[in-house]
């Protein structure tokens, strides 16, 4: 490595200062949003910057076309990377979506972005290798950009608003796309009901990342049993009384896809082979937890608690490169849906 070359920015050095003090920071350097990089963010799309696109919670404010565009500068977004936040700012706003929970809960809860479409490719949001992970700076900037958007649109400030007692990675960035050239099956915008060239933004709550092992198993069968038995996380048991709640996200490789394509599996077949496996026997809870579970239960003598109510609520989504890790990414407690929006590109 050598040092950059180029001018010592002092500019640079007491703009951080002072978009730190006026609490517009993530914690991470910032792109200084100047009046010049705003209005390019803002003319290359066609918005104006008064221009409403949603109610925004916790606090409802309206997110505004040019409030969205300086959090994409912040963040270090290209002009080009513009209409995914705005049809993710939309997505969030959805209160099914149920943002108020997700952003002040003191749990660990957080938006994941899955982009599909032919947008992923033109802007280079990374579907392959570290999907989930760095290197790829439309994934790091996107995600980052609608987090301080949250905080500083959405007003969820950490500490103050958001009371998460811990935390996740993906509170700074998690965004990424569908490996829809290496999957056998329906991609999950067109299983959502979307036009297989339509571009589109997934916004699912998760309570974090597991990463899901099986270089052993031979078969589709095998691959299920490891992966349900992955999902059976006791310290998820609460909420709205299902195991994970929600529709949990299960992220799978290609191997992994092409192994259960070749077993004859299609996706639901996938899913229902997950599910069948993907239960916790009560007995297996503290009792404290099996007592408050079994009271606010619809069936208070149930033998096992589900991860998910039925099969079809999994979903599934391929991604990554070479290996045969997946990674399971359960939905948050509370009560939360995943919402699709279709990405709309002005010309």
């Amino acid at each position: 490595m050598e040092v950059w070359k180029g001018p010592h920015d002092v500019a640079w050095e007491r703009a951080q200062d002072e978009l730190a003090r006026a609490y517009l920071s993530d914690g991470l350097p910032l792109v200084p949003p100047t009046v010049a990089r705003v209005a390019t963010t803002l003319a290359a799309n066609g918005y104006a910057a008064d221009e409403e696109i949603a109610m925004l919670p916790p606090s409802f404010e309206a997110a505004k076309a040019g409030d969205i565009a300086i959090c994409a500068v912040l963040a270090g977004c290209k002009p080009e990377y513009f209409p995914v936040l705005i049809a993710a700012v939309d997505a969030l706003s959805d209160m099914s979506f149920n943002l108020v929970g997700i952003a002040t809960t003191t749990g660990s809860a957080a938006p994941i972005y899955v982009v599909n479409g032919p947008i992923a490719d033109r802007i280079g949001i990374n579907a392959k290798n570290n999907a989930l992970g760095s290197g790829h700076r439309a994934n790091a900037t996107i995600g980052r950009a609608m987090n301080l958007i949250l905080q500083n649109i959405g007003g969820a400030k950490p500490g103050e608003v958001d009371m998460a007692t811990l935390g996740q990675p993906a509170k700074y960035a998690c965004c990424f796309a569908e490996n829809v050239a290496e999957s056998p099956w329906m991609p999950l915008h067109v299983e959502r009901g979307f036009a297989p060239d339509a571009n589109v933004v997934t916004v699912v709550g998760i309570g974090g990342t597991i990463e899901v092992v099986d270089s052993d198993s031979a078969d589709a069968a095998g691959l299920a049993q490891t992966f349900a038995q992955s999902m059976l996380i006791a310290g998820t048991s609460g909420g709205a009384g299902l195991l994970g709640g929600g529709e949990p996200l299960c992220i799978l490789p290609p191997e992994w896809a092409a192994l259960f394509q070749r077993d004859g599996y299609s996706k639901a077949q996938t899913k229902a082979a997950i599910w069948e496996q993907a239960f916790l026997p009560v007995e297996k809870l503290a009792p404290a937890i099996r007592a408050h579970r079994m009271s606010a239960a619809s069936d208070p003598n149930a033998k096992m608690i589900r991860v998910a109510e039925k099969a079809d609520d999994l979903m599934i989504v391929v991604a990554g490169g070479v290996g045969r890790k997946a990674a399971y990414a359960p939905t948050w407690g509370g009560t939360t849906k995943a919402i699709s929006r279709e990405i709309k590109v002005r010309q």
